[in-house]
This record gives C-alpha cells, structure tokens and sequence, in this order.
C-alpha cells in the first residue's frame, strides 16, 4: 500500500475493513434474529389475548354501568347549551392565554406559566417540561384540557350523585391515558432514549410487554417490581416464628422471643386477607412483626388461607369464628394466659372490631385492648371505592362468583390501582415499555403484587352490609353468628391509627371511632398512605403523626388542634400498649413448646 492509500485510510491494516464488514453483517444477522423471535413470541402472545377478551365476562369497570353515567350526564349538559358554550369560551380564552405566553417566550421574555401541575403530580418532573418550548407548550395545553374536562364534568347539575362519581372517575382515568408522557413522540426523556441507544428501548419494552402479557396469560398484569429477587422466607418475611395452630381459614403463627423477658399478656396481629400477612414483616428494618418481638411482645400473627372454590361459602361470621376467635382460643391454650391484646389492620381491622363487638355480646373479656391500623368503622365516606359499589356492579360481581366460587385477586387489584393510576399504572408503562427499563426491585410492592382470592359467601355479605349499607356503625345493623353486635358495647382501651393520604380507607371514616366506641379512645393520625404511613419503623426518621387528647365532633377540628410529632407512631403505640400488657415475665415463650396441647390444632397444606 502506498504511503498516500495509508493515510487516507487512516493507517488502517489489511483486513481491518473486512472485519468491519463482517462485524455489520454479524450484528444485522443477530437483530434480524432478534426481531423474527419478538414476532414469533407476539403472535403467540396476541393470540392468547384475543382468546382472553373473548372469554372474558366479569369486569370490575362495568361497561353497561358506566355508560349509563355518561348518557345521563351528557343529556344534562345538552340540556344547557348556554352553561355548555361558556365552558367552551372559557376554554378558548385559556389556549389563546397559552399561545400568548408561548409567542412571548419564543421573543426571549421571561414568563410565568398558565398552568402548572398540581404538587403530587410527578410526570412532568423532567427539566425538559419546562426548559424546552414546544415540551413546556405540549404540557401546558395538556394541562389546561384536562382541567377544563374535570370542571365541566363536576359542575353538572341535575345527575344523580353517584353517576356523577363515576363520570369524574372515569374521565379521570381517560385524560391521564391521554398524557403526553404515555406516548413515545411527546415524552422528551423516551425520545432521548430512543436516539442514545437507536430505539433499543423500544424493543427491550416490546419484550417486557409480552413477557407481563403472558405472565397473565393473555391479560396485561403489569411488573411494578422485579419479583426474581424476593423470597418469602429467604428476604421478606424472615422473622423466626412457627405455625402452631391451623384451621381452614387460617393457619396461626407463634414468633420466637428475642429478648430475656416479654410481657404477660400476648398480643395477636389480625391482618387482612385481601393480601399475605407479612406486609408487617418485609424485611428486618421495615418489619412491625420483628419491632413488637424486640420490644418484648409474645406475638401471635393469623396467615389467611387463599381460598379456592370449595372455601366459597365461607362467611364473614365463619372468618371471625375460624379466625380471631379461634385464634384467642389457641393462644389461651398455648400460653396458659386468659387475657391477651389484639390489634387489626384494614379489613382485618374492621373483623376486629366485629368479634369485640360480638365477645361483648356474649360476655367474651379475653380481649384487654385493641389496636386498629386503617380501620374504618363508618363508610359513609369511603372515597373512590364507592364508583364500584352500587346494586347493578354487586349483581354483576356476584353472577361471577357463583361461577368461580371466589374473586380473583387481580379484580381487587385493578380497583386499587386505577385509584392511584398515574403512580401505579401509567408510571410503569412509561418505564417498563417506552423507556425499556426493568421493573426495581422494592419489597411493599412485591407483597402487593402477591394478592389472593376472597370468596364468594364471605365478600357478598362485607361489601353490601360494611360497604354499601354502611351497617357496622349502626346497634344490631349486622348480624355474626345469629348474633346482632353493637360496636357501643366495646369497652375496651383501643388505639386507632390513621393516615392522612390513606386512599383505601380514607382517616374521616376512621375517626368517628372516638365517639362511636364505648371505651376510651386514643385517635394519632400518620403521615403519607394506606401502607407506608403504617410500615414506618422509627430508624428511618420518615413522616411525622398528629395526636390530639380532646375528641371533637369532626375530623377538621381534630386536625387543626392537634400536635405535630416527627417521626413514627411505633414508639407512641408501644409505650401505650405497654401499660395494657401486665408485667414482664422472666421466661420467654418458645413457639411450639405448648403448642402439644392444641388438640383441635389439624395439620396439612394452606390452599396457595
């Protein structure tokens, strides 16, 4: 090669180029590859789809219902042409506002927005939302036709008022599928990703698509987390415990001691069963369960079975008699102790408060205290949840359920997601399928994605009598056990915690509590949501509580008279819970030692 050919290939050797060559071609070879399996796989996949709507018959978002909602507000705005064109003048008036300030700041003036989102709203957190012109533009547009369809779907009159529920809901969730953070060509951070590395993004979110797609065989059960890296027993829920006591409903686990002396009276965990029990004990540092063992509690934690068809007239009665009360028993067997502390959480919360009310009917003292985590005990309020429960959506659910015998988890799931869907839904399209990530690993959301049945008899009976007739708060409203209870006649200390963004069991049907209950109450409010403001160990020195001694009539003017403490609840509850456990005893309770003298105690697997 001449000195000239040399430099003008750089000094490039023979051969290099035909390395180069076969590189490219290798590497075509192997996305061509790539790209036939994707199509493979998605035709599968598509196919098992389509078989899944067609065989699909219940849904928890009732079409017919639904529509109905919106035929009804529809005629009703029709119905005002004037109030119609005024909203959509106003709307004019906002959009000429918007090009006004976008011409201004293409000029290079300083201005202040339109619009901007509200303080939760985390999807326009990207720098890009605001710095970049036509990004800022396509946000604030977004943001105002958003308003604007909430507005004018709020303030129509002459609907009836659960209608109207649903259609604020539902709109809702159709302008946040909307967003412009959910599509590929108006998301600035999934555009800089594609370009970085040429639209690999796309094709590992295409992949993370069909795998969620056939990990529901056919329905989109979203990845909120990578589930390869928990274990139950191995990195969640690894306190040392024992079952030592089982029925069909649940089985009753007994936790070893960790310090030399624990106090008198046991204390039983009543979880819910929408879920597995060890939302209490994730992992060490975020674990309630391991905390109460450390502080000296001898602590018992009922495990609910996932029920299959032949559990499906299981009734709310047969949970409180094969659950806590059945538990009681065990525990009284085990320990030798006739008095012992409860403490329920959510639905399990809302059990607990049933068997209180049905021990006081039949004379039952063995409970000393209670203590309930998100309890609600008047559902006259109950949020969101509402838009699924009506007469028509129940009939439908329950046609479903004498099919199956029970719920599927998945149902519940939706419900709750779709309550929260910008941070449970659409944050994880964005992240698992346009920008091509894997889900993190995060253990609150492995326990949430690890959810269970409920059967038929069971969820019929809670949802119309706790749910829709809102009866629990009202003496001889519910019937347990051909019992009528009355939740007046719990006399017992009891300690309800709340949270103050709780979405599921919102705190203003908690605190009536403090008046409704026949015993002393002490009401502290937590900071953030249904399962972080409860999962709040002291050592992360995260959130703060709020505790006011005096009970006025409403939530407000509790709130506003009640102090700020920083930090957990846990240590409040426990020096409260510590003066309604006797005194330490000198020898801890090894699980299982007694438990020789369960002689109803029937062993065997737990339906998974």
């Amino acid at each position: 090669m001449s000195e000239q050919a040399d430099k003008t290939s750089g000094g490039a050797k023979d051969g290099d180029g035909f390395e180069q060559l076969q590189q490219v071609l290798t590497g075509q070879a192997e996305a061509a590859e790539r790209w036939n399996e994707l199509a493979e796989r998605s035709q599968r996949v598509v196919q098992a789809f389509w078989e899944h709507q067609s065989e699909q018959g219940f849904q928890v978002t009732d079409p017919v219902s639904v529509g109905k909602a919106f035929l009804e507000m529809s005629a009703a705005l029709w119905s005002d042409p004037a109030k119609m064109m005024e909203a959509q003048s106003k709307l004019m008036q906002e959009n000429i506002a918007l090009w006004q300030s976008t011409n201004r700041r293409m000029m290079g003036e300083k201005v202040d927005p339109v619009i901007e989102p509200t303080g939760g709203d985390r999807r326009f957190k990207a720098n890009e939302w605001s710095e970049d012109l036509l990004f800022d533009f396509i946000k604030q547009s977004y943001l105002l036709s958003s308003r604007w369809a909430q507005s004018l779907v709020r303030d129509v009159e002459g609907i009836d008022p659960k209608s109207k529920e649903k259609v604020d809901f539902y709109t809702r969730q159709y302008l946040s599928a909307l967003s412009p953070t959910n599509f590929a060509m108006t998301n600035p951070a999934v555009l800089k990703k594609t370009m970085d590395t040429g639209g690999e993004n796309l094709m590992s979110g295409l992949q993370n698509l069909l795998s969620d797609l056939e990990k529901g065989d056919g329905r989109l059960a979203i990845s909120m987390t990578d589930e390869s890296k928990f274990e139950v027993g191995k990195n969640v829920a690894v306190t040392p415990g024992k079952v030592v006591f089982q029925n069909d409903l649940m089985q009753l686990i007994q936790y070893a001691p960790s310090t030399e002396t624990v106090y008198k009276r046991p204390l039983l965990f009543v979880p819910p069963w929408i879920n597995k029990f060890y939302v209490l004990d994730l992992q060490p540092k975020n674990s309630l369960i391991k905390w109460a063992v450390d502080q000296g509690y001898t602590l018992f934690v009922i495990s609910w079975v996932n029920p299959r068809k032949e559990l499906a007239n299981k009734s709310f009665s047969d949970y409180m008699l094969e659950g806590p009360i059945a538990a009681i028993d065990a525990i009284e067997q085990a320990t030798g102790e006739s008095k012992i502390n409860v403490l329920g959480f959510c639905i399990g919360g809302i059990l607990t408060v049933s068997t209180l009310a049905y021990m006081a009917e039949k004379g039952d003292d063995r409970v000393a205290s209670a203590t309930l985590l998100a309890t609600m005990v008047d559902l006259q309020d109950i949020g969101e949840v509402s838009v699924f429960i009506d007469d028509e959506q129940l009939a439908a659910m329950d046609r479903h359920m004498e099919e199956t015998g029970y719920l599927e988890a998945h149902h519940l799931a939706q419900i709750f997601n779709m309550m929260r869907e910008n941070d449970l839904i659409w944050s994880f399209v964005v992240n698992n399928y346009l920008l091509g990530r894997d889900a993190m690993p995060f253990d609150l959301l492995y326990w949430n994605s690890d959810s269970t049945r409920l059967p038929a008899s069971m969820l019929s009976y809670y949802l119309r009598k706790v749910y829709q007739e809102n009866l629990l708060k009202e003496p001889g409203g519910m019937v347990l056990d051909d019992t009528p209870i009355d939740i007046s006649k719990i006399k017992i200390p009891t300690y309800f915690l709340a949270t103050k963004e709780d979405h599921i069991a919102p705190w203003g049907s908690s605190y009536p509590a403090t008046s409704l209950l026949g015993g002393p109450v002490r009401f502290v409010l937590g900071a953030s949501g249904h399962i972080a403001g409860i999962v709040n160990p002291p050592a992360a020195n995260k959130y703060c509580h709020w505790i006011n001694a005096k009970k006025p009539k409403s939530k407000e003017d509790w709130f506003e008279g009640a102090e700020r403490h920083e930090g957990s609840w846990w240590p409040d509850w426990h020096s409260w819970l510590s003066k309604k456990s006797g005194t330490k005893k000198t020898s801890p309770r090894i699980p299982g030692r007694e438990s020789c003298r369960l002689s109803r105690m029937r062993r065997g697997p737990m339906s998974r």
